[in-house]
């Protein structure tokens, strides 16, 4: 383990004490209790339920202390009562309701409480998931994807804390400090003033102990997210394949063992901090009780007291301290929740650079013709993409706009293949991109049947088209799921046509459990053309009318391209596609073939026309073919 993984028990603590002061002195954003609120709208009316059930429970537990010591002082008395066997029953009854009572309450409080919880989380999560799936996908390239999970989860469990476990203690504890005080107040004013005396020589210590317990728990969380972010890493078939090809098992061993080891260190302190807080408050109360006992055992020798408060007295204060803990550390608990949401806030508040307008239009079910008039288009920069407030789950390079499209121009009519050839980095996927306005272009417009593709509707235009990669995607899934995807009332029927236009019908017919198979984490139970295969049959399924092609047989072997090659002149004959070709042999006979270098389009023809011309797309030809065909 290197001296730099390893973190000393000073340095741990200088930056948990750090973090307490960070948060206590941490200013909340205006307007965050205002959205709180609006969170909490729909549950306003379970919540005073809720708080009418922690102030029954409170006034319920602090009442049984009061019956106790009637009970024993009629035991106790020189001078019985007249039926005080019957009273004693009546009281042991009443103790015994009380108790039911109060595990009722409690129950009711658990149950209330987890609705109430869950719910929040649910909310949470469904409306910041459906928030980042509008994000663009420059957000998704620039954020680590463990952390803003882990970040998220941990977050949106610390703001349901402010609906339930801090709610419930603030009020709880509040109802049931002043009940037990003003009562032992009338018992005894000279023992409870006594008795307080220990208070703040517990409450001190206690409220600095609470504060690094907390503080060791939040850090034990990002311990937690950063050995599971390795985890997650390694633990998908590829990065398994580069720490086993790179031969480095050993060194990521070691990293392993170094973050759980800083997890175990981390909960051993947790579990001791927990140990002094418990110990502390015992022995506090224990004073407490003994010296209660004492004076109050002396009173009751000189009947001054009865022995039945002496006991009621020492019960209360069983039952003071650990309340008052609780709200001594209540500033750092509500600060820290607060944050919490600001954070969810932070997600929520990111700007989606893709808006669907109110007036979009619907396009209609019939052959599209694509076009793109003088279109310019720069990836935007991390300023753009809104993510400067998530600096610990985003890569915020300081990259400029960079110009990838310059007035590109070009049209495919309905029912033809039109090809895009060039070098890498010409700009050829990013056309791809603004065809399924996956980005907006800066400048100039592109066009659906005539309609700009910023008023087409999102669902309209994922109807409209299909794309394939060249690394198509599977979800660690069945086959079958995998392909509905694409149409999930799709039938048996239409799932075998799609897999038998996309030439993979037979390998699905050998599969022992058919399409009930699982294809392993982003397919790699199949081949490379296999995967092709199906990803293609996902688009089939979708039946979409304009096909995007993107380099989707550039890394197959020449017997899966031929079976994609052939799946394609079959299913694309009748449908408008744009093909972005590395193998110049998969585009000979599209009706245009566009020659795109930096940004332009430098060249536009058929096959045969480019050949005769020469220039740049000779010169691709040449380097792949002059060997075979000449």
């Amino acid at each position: 383990m290197s001296m730099h993984g390893m973190r000393t028990p000073a340095r741990m603590g200088m930056r948990s004490m750090q973090r307490d002061r960070t948060i206590l002195a941490h200013e909340l954003k205006k307007g965050t209790l205002p959205r709180i609120l609006d969170f909490a709208k729909p549950y306003r009316r379970i919540l005073a339920i809720f708080l009418v059930a922690v102030v029954a429970d409170a006034v319920v537990s602090s009442v049984a202390p009061l019956v106790l010591r009637e009970i024993i002082n009629i035991i106790s008395a020189t001078t019985r009562r007249p039926h005080a066997a019957s009273i004693i029953v009546w009281l042991s009854l009443l103790t015994a309701s009380l108790a039911i009572v109060d595990a009722v309450l409690s129950l009711a409080e658990r149950r209330i409480s987890a609705v109430i919880g869950e719910g929040l989380i649910y909310d949470l999560r469904s409306r910041v998931y459906t928030h980042i799936q509008e994000m663009p996908i420059a957000f998704f390239s620039r954020t680590q994807t463990g952390a803003l999970i882990s970040r998220l989860n941990n977050d949106v469990i610390g703001a349901q804390q402010a609906f339930t476990d801090l709610f419930s203690n603030v009020v709880g504890n509040l109802v049931l400090v002043t009940i037990i005080l003003v009562t032992m107040f009338i018992l005894s004013w000279p023992i409870t003033l006594a008795a307080l005396i220990l208070v703040p020589a517990f409450l001190v210590p206690a409220r600095y102990v609470g504060r690094r317990l907390g503080s060791l728990f939040q850090r034990g969380m990002e311990l937690n997210a950063e050995m599971n972010m390795v985890m997650t890493e390694r633990f998908n078939v590829a990065g398994a394949l580069v720490v086993k090809l790179f031969g480095r098992p050993r060194d990521e061993l070691n990293n392993f063992e170094t973050r759980a080891g800083e997890v175990r260190d981390m909960g051993v302190r947790q579990a001791t901090y927990q140990r002094f807080f418990l110990v502390a408050l015992s022995l506090t109360a224990s004073l407490a009780t003994a010296f209660a006992y004492g004076f109050g055992g002396v009173a009751a020798l000189h009947q001054t007291m009865t022995v039945g408060t002496v006991v009621a007295l020492t019960a209360y204060l069983t039952r003071l301290y650990g309340p008052l803990t609780q709200l001594s550390n209540l500033n750092i608990d509500y600060m820290s929740a607060m944050v919490s949401f600001e954070r969810l806030f932070e997600v929520l508040d990111l700007e989606p650079m893709i808006r669907e307008r109110d007036d979009a239009l619907e396009l209609a079910d019939e052959p599209v013709e694509l076009r793109f008039d003088a279109v310019s288009f720069s990836y935007p920069g991390a300023e753009e993409v809104s993510l400067a407030s998530l600096e610990a789950v985003a890569v915020l390079e300081d990259t400029p706009r960079t110009s990838v499209l310059h007035d590109v121009s070009f049209r495919v009519a309905p029912g033809t293949m039109t090809a895009l050839v060039g070098p890498s980095g010409a700009g050829k996927s990013t056309i791809s991109l603004l065809v399924s306005r996956l980005y907006d272009v800066d400048g100039g417009a592109v066009r659906l049947n005539g309609v700009d593709v910023r008023e087409i509707t999102t669902a309209s235009l994922r109807a409209t088209v299909g794309v394939v990669t060249q690394d198509a995607h599977l979800f660690h899934d069945t086959l079958r799921a995998n392909l509905v995807f694409a149409r999930p009332e799709a039938s048996d029927a239409q799932l075998e046509a799609a897999l038998r236009a996309a030439q993979i019908w037979p390998l699905v017919q050998s599969l022992p459990q058919g399409l009930e198979t699982v294809v392993g984490e982003r397919g790699y139970r199949l081949s490379g053309g296999e995967k092709q295969r199906v990803a293609l049959a996902r688009l089939l399924l979708k039946s979409p009318r304009l096909v995007v092609l993107d380099e989707a047989t550039a890394h197959l072997d020449a017997e899966s391209e031929a079976a994609v090659q052939r799946a394609l002149d079959e299913t694309m004959s009748t449908r408008t596609s744009l093909v972005i070709a590395h193998r110049l042999s998969t585009i000979r006979n599209a009706d245009q073939i566009l020659v795109v270098d930096a940004g332009r389009i430098v060249q536009r023809g058929t096959h045969a026309e480019l050949l005769a011309a020469g220039g740049l797309y000779r010169d691709l030809y040449e380097t792949q073919f002059a060997h075979q065909d000449r």
